[in-house]
């Protein structure tokens, strides 16, 4: 049975979900009351369908108990008031519907009207209780005192937040019938009926108490959370705003130490290569002396240089893992080539071990994980040597490779071992350093940690003091498809004399100063020189019939007009494809990523700035393989 609230009525706080009108904004706190109150509003009105049906059950019932019993001009005045009220609060309602974003006025009118519309249909049935009790059988009469319970039952939830309306409702409907039955004296028990009724209608107003409470309790939270929705929505937003702001300042800030890595090595490039022509074009031992003082410094100022812009790009997310198979055996030649000279200098042995072994990692960040290891070991060793090695390891029952760096240097203390990978902190030696031993900024073994935990791969340290350091990496296995074949490296040590007589090397290098200094330099090793500043003017040297095919090519990787050395490269294999050009690419990035495109356009890599001993052993180890 259903009343004023209608069957399974949802919340107030919900009803207006279903509404065609939308939502107002959130009201500041003061006036959140005000809104909650016309929102319930709304819900009384959309609930006057289901209110309606309930009418027309409850009077069928009646109907169907006393029809027999009741006298016909009550039966029939009670039918005939009860309809005119239906189609009145059936009127009511559609005026709702036709005026859907009714003001708060006019709402307000409306709920008088339905207010004295819903006391009227409780006298009705009050009306019924009266007319109809002491008609029929006991049960027939329990069945009225049912059907007018019920509607004052579920009367609670549409009225609660309106005490005064249900109060007045259910003494109406039911005070009438209580009376009647107090005063009948046909039956035994009347006055205990009487009782358990009018304890009936405390307990229903005792309800109507808790659940108005409830109510108000869930309209004060809705309010309140609607506030706090908004204050998160304004908070979400002006915290978006800032996540935009940092995204936009962290693009900004790689892309400057992007085009700072280039732009800035170039100058410490051309130096060293005007250093080196200098000493090709001096005898003097002064000059020879303040030659080495320059290329030390070059090298001092790009180790520095390259710890700040790659712990950047690092700390900025810059960089990415492209993990692949890489043979070791091509990652320690790389090694090998770009370090033998330095540990020949010191008289140390540099060896690699497990180059049999494939990894499954990227090969330019563990590349650079073992150069800066590799470095910092020839730098703080005087005597004995560097390994390199590559083995096995079974745990838990999963293979993994351990890469290991180890090295006969003058050790950490066990107090400076704990700090070593923090940035801006130099292990402090118990015996004075040399000059190339105290250079840097601390950051190199700051940058491996990162790189090594990019690569989700372990780092460990032992060491002890005056015997030697080892640094441990563990990497996943791979495995290296047949039909790829690594490049064959030269073997022994790079020569430290070097002649070019008779050789054409090509240079494309679009930085002046840069490429006037590899032609003196090329040029004083003996080499026959031909330099362009543009892809372009590869081109239109390709074009003259008199161009003869260069021994090797030596190419900046970044070109004007948005063109690349890979460019360059392609054009001039093209005018001779009968004859495979060996060829050197120059970057600017410790951290580009151009493995693949090595790999795929056969060149091998250098880092700026070059300094004249790294750029002689890698000529002469592509001269000497092709």
């Amino acid at each position: 049975m259903t009343s004023e609230a209608g069957a399974g009525a949802p919340p107030a706080s919900a009803a207006p979900s279903a509404l065609p009108q939308a939502r107002p904004p959130t009201p500041p706190p003061a006036r959140g009351a005000s809104h909650a109150e016309l929102d319930h509003l709304r819900a009384l009105f959309v609930q006057t369908p289901a209110t309606l049906i309930g009418y027309v059950l409850g009077a069928a019932v009646v109907t169907w108990l006393f029809w027999e019993l009741a006298p016909r001009s009550h039966m029939l005045g009670w039918l005939g008031a009860m309809a005119v009220l239906w189609c009145v609060r059936l009127a009511h309602y559609l005026r709702f519907l036709r005026q859907p974003r009714a003001d708060d006025e006019t709402l307000r009118r409306w709920r008088t009207s339905w207010q004295v519309l819903v006391l009227l249909n409780g006298a009705l049935w009050g009306l019924a209780g009266w007319l109809f009790w002491g008609l029929g059988t006991p049960y027939q009469r329990l069945g009225l005192i049912l059907v007018l319970y019920s509607y004052c039952v579920s009367s609670v939830q549409l009225l609660g937040t309106q005490p005064r309306v249900f109060v007045g409702f259910i003494s109406v409907v039911f005070l009438p019938a209580i009376v009647r039955i107090a005063t009948d004296r046909t039956e035994s028990g009347h006055v205990q009926l009487a009782v358990i009724a009018t304890l009936l209608f405390f307990s229903t107003l005792l309800m109507v108490r808790t659940y108005g409470s409830a109510l108000g309790l869930v309209i004060a939270l809705k309010a309140r959370t609607e506030e706090l929705a908004d204050r998160l929505r304004v908070q979400m937003g002006v915290a978006d705003e800032a996540r935009r702001a940092a995204e936009a300042a962290s693009r900004a800030k790689t892309q400057f130490f992007a085009a700072a890595s280039h732009d800035l090595r170039q100058p410490l490039h051309a130096m060293g290569l005007f250093a080196e022509a200098l000493r090709q074009r001096s005898h003097d031992p002064e000059v020879a002396s303040l030659v080495n003082s320059i290329n030390e410094s070059v090298d001092a100022l790009e180790g520095l240089f390259s710890e700040l812009l790659d712990i950047t790009r690092i700390d900025t997310g810059a960089v990415e893992v492209h993990a692949q198979p890489l043979r070791m055996k091509d990652l320690f030649a790389r090694l090998r080539l770009q370090f033998e000279p330095v540990a020949f200098e010191k008289g140390l042995m540099l060896a690699f071990r497990g180059e049999q072994h494939v990894a499954q990692t990227d090969p330019v960040l563990l590349e650079r994980v073992l150069r800066n290891l590799v470095s910092n070991a020839i730098r703080y060793t005087d005597d004995g040597g560097v390994l390199v090695s590559c083995r096995r390891r079974s745990a838990d029952g999963t293979t993994r490779l351990l890469v290991q760096v180890w090295d006969s240097g003058i050790g950490i203390s066990d107090a400076g071992l704990p700090r070593i990978f923090d940035e801006f902190y130099q292990v402090q030696s118990q015996r004075p350093l040399e000059a190339h031993q105290r250079k840097g900024l601390g950051l190199g073994l700051a940058i491996v940690k990162r790189l090594a935990a990019l690569l989700d791969a372990p780092l460990s340290v032992r060491s002890r003091v005056g015997h030697g350091t080892v640094f441990s990496l563990v990497v996943a296995p791979g495995r290296m498809p047949r039909t790829i074949e690594a490049p064959s490296g030269a073997g022994g040590k790079a020569p430290i004399g070097l002649t070019l007589q008779g050789q054409l090397l090509a240079v494309v290098e679009d930085e002046a100063a840069v490429r006037e200094g590899l032609v003196v330099l090329l040029q004083a090793w003996g080499a026959d020189v031909v330099a362009f500043d543009t892809v372009a003017a590869v081109h239109a040297w390709l074009a003259a019939p008199t161009a003869r095919a260069p021994d090797l090519l030596l190419v900046d990787y970044r070109l004007p007009e948005g063109r690349t050395g890979i460019d360059a490269l392609v054009a001039l294999r093209s005018r001779w494809p009968g004859r495979h050009l060996p060829a050197i690419v120059i970057t600017g990035s410790s951290l580009s990523g151009h493995e693949d495109e090595a790999v795929t356009h056969d060149y091998h890599l250098l880092i700026k700035p070059v300094l004249p001993n790294k750029l002689r052993a890698m000529i002469a180890f592509k001269l000497g393989v092709r």
